[in-house]
């Protein structure tokens, strides 16, 4: 698995126990209409500053799966064509050194592994299969099951 790399803001909020949230990138890149995409992202961000949160939105960048962004990194899956990466494309993009937006699966796999406990999203449909119309409307991503934990699985 690619080597994980949490910018230094959620790197100081996890290690002073200070709350941190993890965000999906698929929504800004492709659930999105550009400007308002950036502009949405910036301000999901800004909300959670202003409540004392740290946002640690995540994406794969240059290979690099990255937990919490800086600013060229949020204008970057706002801007730039990114392909959906979900778990399974994770070493792909790592090998071809490859970007990629995050899907929900993939979000919550990489803060999991960064230790963010706290995930938000506005895909929500996606993961729970609801649907307005269930026979129009299709799935964003792929379906996200949780892992047993450890104390759990069979020794």
């Amino acid at each position: 698995m690619p080597t994980l790399l949490p910018s230094a803001e959620v790197a100081d909020a996890l290690a002073a126990g200070r709350p941190v949230v993890a965000l999906e990138s698929t929504i800004i890149s492709h659930g999105l209409p550009r400007p308002r995409n950036l502009e949405a992202a910036q301000e999901f961000e800004d909300i959670l500053r202003s409540r004392g949160v740290t946002p640690a939105t995540i994406a794969v960048l240059d290979g690099v799966p990255r937990v919490g962004l800086d600013a060229e990194g949020v204008r970057r899956i706002a801007e730039e064509d990114l392909v959906k990466a979900s778990v399974r494309d994770l070493p792909i993009l790592a090998a071809r050194g490859a970007s990629g937006a995050t899907t929900v699966a993939a979000t919550a796999h990489l803060a999991a592994r960064a230790g963010v406990r706290v995930f938000a999203t506005g895909a929500w449909a996606a993961c729970t299969g609801v649907r307005r119309r269930p026979s129009t409307s299709r799935r964003i991503s792929a379906p996200w099951r949780p892992r047993p934990s450890p104390s759990s699985r069979p020794a």
